[in-house]
């Protein structure tokens, strides 16, 4: 990668774990608890199809052709989406 985007993923990063502490301090002081993350994905049924959507951005990363295979493949992304999650942590 070239340095200047190495740079500026690496200032992103560091601005977002900044962002994630202070949402937690401001929710410390409220004496609440931090309200949990939704889901990253979800199936959408469009004609005969179920689409895997991306709940952030909207995209289409998939699509199935039936509801059982669908939630299946939503279950697969989440696990998939923790583990590189933890790894980050």
């Amino acid at each position: 990668m070239h340095t200047t985007m190495q740079q500026r993923v690496e200032d992103l990063a560091a601005l977002r774990e900044r962002t994630v502490l202070a949402t937690a301090d401001f929710y410390a002081k409220l004496g609440r608890p931090a309200p949990a993350e939704g889901p990253n994905y979800k199936a959408v049924a469009k004609g005969n199809a179920w689409h895997i959507v991306e709940v952030k951005t909207g995209k289409t990363r998939c699509f199935c052709f039936s509801y059982k295979a669908a939630l299946r493949f939503v279950d697969a992304l989440e696990a998939a989406a923790t583990r590189k999650l933890v790894g980050r942590q």
